[in-house]
């Protein structure tokens, strides 16, 4: 029997670090719009609530763009400005915009385990991919600066969507065996419900600041294959335990 699998990563905050960038610069934000604002006791958690929701709006109707997150500022400043009647800044825009964009300025970091993780399912005979979400230039960069192109080649697979549809069309496109083929990553909206619509095996990395717009109810049915981690270490072990529950399986039968 062939165990080898075909595993596609998804990038951002499974194999390096993203979420607690945005948490940085959107503390700075924050502090800027209460100072700003500082007549009004404008509290935290309305600045945050505010930005969220344009933010996944943005990201709903044109997809992972990288001037989502500028704008989101900038559209949660004006907000408040209307609300309390504060007269609107040219320069204050473009601080926020700067600001905003200063984000994928940040230097790429991995997560713990992450070179270990893709060597011992390299050296397996496991075939690994990457599906990422975002625009090409900005992915490729984090791409290139953590040297993944050793692991993944040409197997690289950026859309500025990723959703159900997206990832169907990699499938059906590429020689990918739907029993064998595993979708991993730390969002349940982008990863891990289109691999089980798609009827592929599935593992959520669980991360503890996770990004609104990825948490989703999970309706899981007994056929599909999905297991629940905590870290990317995790995931080598439970791609081997399918295998050789399969392996006695077929032996049985």
């Amino acid at each position: 029997m062939n165990t080898r699998q075909q595993i596609l990563f998804d990038l951002d905050d499974t194999l390096i670090h993203c979420n607690k960038y945005f948490g940085l610069i959107l503390g700075q934000f924050v502090e800027v719009i209460q100072e700003w604002f500082a007549d009004h006791e404008i509290t935290t958690e309305d600045i945050r609530k505010k930005q969220i929701e344009i933010d996944i709006a943005s990201v709903h109707n044109v997809g992972f763009k990288s001037g989502n997150f500028p704008r989101s500022l900038i559209e949660t400043y004006r907000f408040f400005s209307n609300k309390y009647n504060r007269k609107m800044d040219r320069l204050e825009e473009v601080y926020l915009h700067k600001l905003g964009l200063s984000i994928y300025d940040q230097e790429v970091e991995p997560y713990p385990g992450m070179v270990e993780t893709l060597e011992s399912l390299k050296s397996k005979g496991h075939h690994l991919y990457l599906y990422t979400g975002g625009e090409t230039a900005i992915q490729q960069r984090k791409i290139d600066q953590m040297k993944l192109s050793m692991y993944f080649d040409d197997r690289i697979y950026i859309r500025e969507h990723k959703n159900v549809s997206s990832l169907e069309q990699i499938i059906s496109n590429g020689n990918f065996n739907r029993e064998s083929t595993w979708m991993i990553g730390n969002s349940l909206r982008t990863d891990v419900i289109p691999a089980l619509t798609a009827g592929l095996c599935s593992i959520y990395i669980k991360i503890s600041n996770e990004w609104e717009y990825n948490i989703v109810d999970l309706e899981q049915t007994p056929d599909h294959i999905l297991y629940t981690v905590g870290s990317i270490e995790e995931v080598p072990e439970a791609i081997q335990h399918k295998i050789t529950n399969d392996t006695k399986q077929r032996t049985l039968n």
